[in-house]
C-alpha cells in the first residue's frame, strides 16, 4: 500500500517534514521497483531521506588546483576563499572551514579529475 502525507508509518512521525516527505517518495518507489519487506523499506527510506535532505541545505566548497597552487572555493563561484602552494597545507584550512560553516568538500586530484566528498559539519561525526 503507498503511503502518503497522512498515512505513513508510525516511525516516522518524529522526522522532521523535509525528511518525512522524502523518506514517503523514496518508500514508494522501493515498494513499486523493489521485492523488499516494508520494515527493510522503512529502515532504507529513512536513512536515504535523512542523507538527500541533508545536502540539499548544505553549501558544497570545491578544493581544486589553481595557478598559485591550491584553492577552496564554493562551488559555482569563481573568488577563491583560501589559497595554499601545496594541497596538503590547504586540506586541514578547507576541513575546518568546511566544518565551520556546515557544507560538504568535494576533493580534485592535480589533474583536475574528482577525487572524494567529504561531509564535515559541527551536526555529524565523520565523513
Amino acid at each position: 500500500m503507498p503511503w502518503s502525507k497522512n498515512d505513513y508509518p508510525d516511525s516516522w512521525n518524529n522526522l522532521d517534514p523535509d525528511v518525512r516527505n522524502k523518506a514517503i517518495e523514496i518508500g514508494n518507489a522501493l515498494l513499486r521497483e523493489q521485492n523488499y519487506d516494508e520494515s527493510r523499506v522503512i529502515a532504507i527510506a529513512t536513512d536515504k531521506a535523512k542523507q538527500s535532505v541533508q545536502k540539499d541545505d548544505q553549501d558544497t566548497y570545491q578544493l581544486k588546483k589553481h595557478d598559485d597552487g591550491w584553492q577552496l572555493v564554493k562551488k559555482g563561484s569563481d573568488k577563491a576563499i583560501y589559497v595554499e602552494e601545496t594541497k596538503g597545507e590547504l586540506e586541514e584550512k578547507a576541513k575546518s572551514y568546511v566544518t565551520d560553516h556546515g557544507g560538504q568538500l568535494e576533493v580534485y586530484q592535480e589533474d583536475g579529475t574528482f577525487d572524494q566528498t567529504l561531509y564535515e559539519s559541527k551536526n555529524s561525526s565523520g565523513h
